[in-house]
């Protein structure tokens, strides 16, 4: 592994990375924790995080991820339902979320501090630094060596390993108890469908209690051996990336959007003779892609131009933003626009999108290298069965799919039926066994015509434009379709001033007529490419942005559809 420190990178063997898990457990054993207890881990992704992750798994616990993002109620609803015995936080901002539910969890036997800046002063029995409790680690172990051993000697493949609380799109977060057995499958399944080796370099940056991360950060991990880059902070993604390079990449559509907009507006500054070139190589980009996505040969003049197109423009576009070692790169956790897929491709970076949950360890279906689809979200791993119910509801069944809902059996019941996973997305797979998703199973909407349609694939057409960040269709039970739209900040103040529209705050972009006039043009294009029924005819923008902490947004970026069809009720109301 590697980390930044003081602007410096720092190595961390793979003798280091086993030495401080073995003392977290060893620690933590003598303490008190259980095979079959669970402990939780608050903060940013750091190798201290993944050292009390596996640490934890080592007693035959269960790790429990908790949101660097969540307020303090968020936090005591996880660590309460867990029944967390121990209690890992990165810094001073996260113990101050546990103060103020401490006396509520009388489990939690101690607070474990990684980044003890700022609580020099700081006394409490309960609460003790890292460093300390690897102290105690090395201590137990030097006492029995035997210890570790005999722990792990006894966990069971169907023992929990890991405890994921799932975003909470519809309620309050369920625990997904995933067992050794699924992750040690998945850790093989995702490193050998597309082939990774000890070579590869990734990026740690997002949420660790997320399973998108956790197949990089540590299941791919410690079944191929490649080096995982810790970022800075959360502000310094670009940067880092930058200067790390990776040769694989992983990340949430969110981030590959800000990219292809980033790139599309550093573009439209660019000199006139630059614009045109950049514009001929990407008809030549599109092309290629075109074809490679529809599984049919590349002509060989079009290979010869494509080889022009990358040394005169897309290898030095790549090198600016940190893809000239990437060798593919994953998008997962929301569904992206085929649009932004489409332009990955054509600038040669093999982005491919992979469907899952977590409940069924991250991973179901994932494109091959080489063999990438239009609006597809690939083929099933190996080992994972698919069926379609008649209702048109993905079924899984795989090593993969998980042992059911901490403590919620109903929910499991519902979940799991007959050995079948029930995904709540309904989809189709084509001749060529790739997957397709229409769209989840609850947010169909039925306008009052009686008309059934998929909002996602609308709303995947509407985020591909620069300017609209996400959008939410409405129109269950209405006469026809609108839609409340988020602007892409960036761009649209970009645009702002450019065109000399004066503005003080958000709110008196988001009113701004002209800035309408821009946005209802972006709507009218995308209504052509669609069915009329599917057409939307009114919209409004947001006059806020959406954060999580208002719990409008979940850690991964996926807008609450009910939250906000409840808290922007009026707005709705008003376009009919």
């Amino acid at each position: 592994m590697r980390k930044k420190e003081y602007g410096l990178w720092h190595d961390i063997t793979w003798n280091a990375y086993f030495e401080n898990v073995r003392n977290v457990a060893c620690a933590l054993m003598s303490m008190g924790l259980e095979r079959g207890d669970c402990a939780a881990i608050i903060g940013d992704n750091s190798p201290e995080w993944v050292y009390a992750d596996l640490g934890i798994q080592c007693c035959g616990a269960a790790a429990t991820g908790v949101y660097a993002t969540n307020a303090w109620p968020q936090v005591q609803y996880v660590i309460e339902n867990s029944e967390s015995k121990f209690f890992f936080v990165e810094n001073e901002e996260q113990l101050d979320k546990w103060l103020h539910f401490k006396d509520e969890v009388p489990h939690l036997i101690k607070v474990i501090v990684w980044d003890t800046e700022g609580l020099r002063q700081f006394q409490d029995p309960m609460v003790m630094t890292f460093d300390e409790l690897l102290q105690i680690g090395q201590q137990a172990f030097d006492e029995n060596p035997q210890m570790l051993d005999e722990r792990i000697a006894a966990i069971e493949p169907e023992d929990l390993s890991v405890l994921i609380y799932t975003s909470g799109t519809t309620g309050p977060p369920k625990g997904a108890m995933l067992t050794h057995r699924n992750c040690l499958w998945m850790g093989h399944a995702i490193t050998s469908n597309n082939p990774m080796s000890t070579r590869d370099e990734i990026m740690s940056f997002l949420p660790l209690c997320h399973i998108f991360e956790q197949l990089f950060t540590v299941l791919g991990h410690i079944t191929v051996g490649h080096v995982v880059n810790f970022i800075e902070s959360p502000d310094t993604v670009a940067d880092n990336m930058v200067e790390i390079s990776p040769t694989v990449g992983h990340a949430v559509p969110r981030i590959w959007e800000k990219y292809y907009s980033a790139i599309m507006i550093r573009m439209s500054d660019a000199t006139w003779f630059k614009r045109m070139v950049f514009g001929m190589a990407m008809k030549i980009g599109y092309k290629r892609a075109d074809l490679r996505m529809d599984f049919k040969k590349v002509p060989m003049h079009i290979a010869l131009l494509y080889q022009v197109a990358h040394f005169a423009i897309f290898r030095k576009l790549r090198e600016r933003v940190g893809f000239d070692r990437m060798r593919m790169a994953y998008s997962g956790a929301a569904p992206i626009a085929p649009e932004i897929l489409h332009f990955f491709q054509s600038i040669g970076v093999n982005l491919i999108e992979g469907y899952g949950q977590t409940e069924g360890t991250g991973v179901t279906t994932v494109s091959r290298v080489g063999r990438v689809k239009f609006g597809c979200v690939g083929e099933p791993l190996a080992g994972v069965e698919l069926k379609i119910a008649d209702d048109g509801e993905i079924l899984v069944k795989s090593p993969g799919v998980f042992k059911g809902y901490f403590k919620n059996s109903s929910a499991t019941e519902e979940t799991i039926v007959d050995g079948w996973m029930h995904s709540g997305d309904v989809g189709e797979i084509d001749e060529d066994g790739y997957l397709k998703i229409t769209d989840r199973k609850k947010d169909i909407i039925v306008t009052a015509g009686g008309k059934n349609i998929t909002p996602q694939y609308i709303e995947n057409k509407l985020k591909a434009s620069l300017f609209i960040n996400d959008a939410v269709v409405i129109g269950d039970k209405r006469k026809f379709l609108s839609c409340l739209i988020m602007i892409d900040e960036d761009n649209v103040v970009k645009f702002a001033q450019d065109h000399k529209i004066q503005f003080s705050t958000y709110k008196d972009l988001t009113r701004n007529a002209e800035i309408n006039r821009l946005i209802d043009r972006e709507i009218k294009s995308v209504n052509e490419t669609l069915a009329r029924v599917e057409q939307v005819k009114k919209f409004t923008i947001l006059p806020k942005k959406l954060y999580e902490e208002d719990g409008e947004v979940t850690p991964t970026m996926k807008v609450k559809r009910k939250y906000i069809n409840e808290a922007f009720a009026e707005l709705i109301d008003a376009m009919y």
